[in-house]
């Protein structure tokens, strides 16, 4: 038998950090770091408004999340007025100036059309106004300009020049990652919807006509198999949360064996040993059922005799793990390899590429599916899944 442990692909992100590199180790008074240089206070002040500007920005340049963001921003360049706009709309202004929206405006065409920044004098007869001349600098993902980042000072400065070009590459980033944050969703979204396609469809005929087979011989059958059915396509087919507990999922798993069973009877032997602890484990959406319709595609569907299926899950301290094994007739594991990287035939594994590409995005790659199999020898799945993980809660 075969330990096949599935190809990982790496992402890396930027990161960008603004501050000063600390020449010395800071000094400790009552347990805690004494921050005593000015460089030393102003690169803390500065990561600490960097990192409180940063997670509306993640939510994409919107309206709320300016407005949450900008006093934060305008913090860090210390100028009297800063405004966040759009391609052609201011979306929010901090600080003095705001009457000069107008003007500021019709420089946006220009700016987004170059993608360079600007500096402009500001024309005002209000004598009490600060700002004589702004900096447009602008936000930019891929190339695209999604909008700009205006500082507004009482006179012509290099400095700021220079400064709110840095702040808006910044705030670039966090747009960046904002837009890989909704790519993400958007290809689990697709992926879940790809799983439920692969639900296969002939066992859901199958299973009505077995429903229906029960209907004259067996009402009470009939009529529980049915609450299962039910239960069963509800879970598969919700529409909301990305994320679900072990006990619901293996909850899915035992109604679809069950109508399984009812199809096959006797041919089909299931065990279950579940470790309570383990149950409210939060992992993503339809991540076991596929393994587990795989097993009975491998198992049963594959050969005449008896077919076995074993689901065990394990506390592992930092882990919950599951192991999902049948003695089914197995897999070459150069097609599964095909398989898991997309190139073989979706009938050769179902599900089995769409989990473990999710297993990694999720939790990384050391998470991957850990396969065992070859030809005849049935094949033992297993997951590890960590009960602790950032983002990954179920609803």
């Amino acid at each position: 038998m075969t330990t096949f442990l599935a190809g990982a692909g790496a992402a890396v992100l930027p990161l960008l950090v603004l501050g000063f590199w600390l020449g010395r180790r800071t000094a400790r008074v009552g347990g805690r770091p004494e921050l005593g240089s000015p460089v030393e206070r102003a690169t803390f002040e500065t990561l600490h408004t960097a990192s409180l500007a940063a997670p509306p920005l993640r939510a994409g340049l919107t309206e709320e999340a300016a407005r949450k963001a900008v006093r934060g921003l305008r913090s860090l360049l210390g100028t009297d007025g800063l405004c966040l706009t759009d391609q052609d709309t201011v979306l929010t202004w901090d600080g003095a100036g705001e009457h000069h929206r107008d003007q500021l405006v019709a420089q946006l065409a220009q700016v987004v059309r170059t993608g360079r920044g600007e500096a402009v004098p500001l024309d005002c007869g209000d004598v009490h106004c600060p700002l004589r001349w702004a900096v447009i600098a602008p936000l930019t993902v891929d190339g695209r300009v999604l909008g700009s980042l205006v500082a507004g000072a009482p006179r012509e400065s290099a400095v700021l020049v220079r400064a709110a070009g840095e702040v808006a590459r910044w705030v670039s980033v966090q747009l960046e990652l904002a837009e890989f944050d909704r790519s993400r969703t958007r290809l689990i979204e697709a992926e879940i919807k790809a799983l439920r396609a692969q639900i296969s469809p002939h066992f859901i005929f199958n299973s009505l006509a077995v429903i229906a087979s029960f209907v004259r011989t067996d009402p009470n059958r009939a009529r529980e198999l049915l609450l299962e059915f039910a239960d069963f396509t509800r879970y598969s087919f919700r529409r909301h949360g990305d994320f679900t507990t072990l006990a619901d999922e293996l909850h899915a798993i035992d109604q679809y064996l069950a109508l399984v069973r009812a199809r096959f009877g006797e041919r089909l032997s299931v065990t279950l040993q579940i470790a309570p602890e383990v149950l409210p484990v939060a992992l993503p959406f339809l991540c076991l059922q596929p393994l587990v319709e795989n097993a009975v595609k491998h198992g049963l569907e594959g050969r005449v005799d008896r077919s076995r299926i074993d689901i065990t899950a394990r506390d592992a301290g930092a882990e919950a793990v599951v192991v999902i094994e049948d003695n089914g007739t197995g897999m070459n594991p150069s097609r599964l390899r095909a398989i898991l990287a997309g190139e073989g035939s979706p009938s050769g594994g179902i599900g089995l590429s769409n989990v473990d590409d999710r297993l990694r995005q999720v939790y990384g790659d050391d998470h991957g599916l850990v396969i065992e199999t070859a030809e005849g020898a049935g094949m033992k799945i297993t997951v590890r899944l960590p009960k602790y993980q950032p983002g990954v809660r179920s609803d």
